[in-house]
């Protein structure tokens, strides 16, 4: 795995074409409550969708 030096601008070139709900996505899945949360709402629904509770608890609802 390849360092990586959170001081260094090079570090974030990546980030310069991302959308905001790019970069909001890869905050939400490095949450430990929040993979904890899925997997939890995964194994109880019984067609495997997200709820809509479990959608407006973690803010990924999106108006059309």
């Amino acid at each position: 795995m390849p360092e990586f030096d959170w001081r260094s601008p090079e570090s974030y070139k990546s980030l310069q074409d991302a959308e905001i709900t790019d970069i909001a996505w890869e905050c939400l899945r490095r949450n430990a409550d929040y993979r904890r949360d899925y997997e939890a709402m995964i194994a109880s629904s019984p067609d495997g969708k997200a709820t809509a509770e479990f959608r407006r608890r973690w803010g990924i609802c999106f108006r059309p």
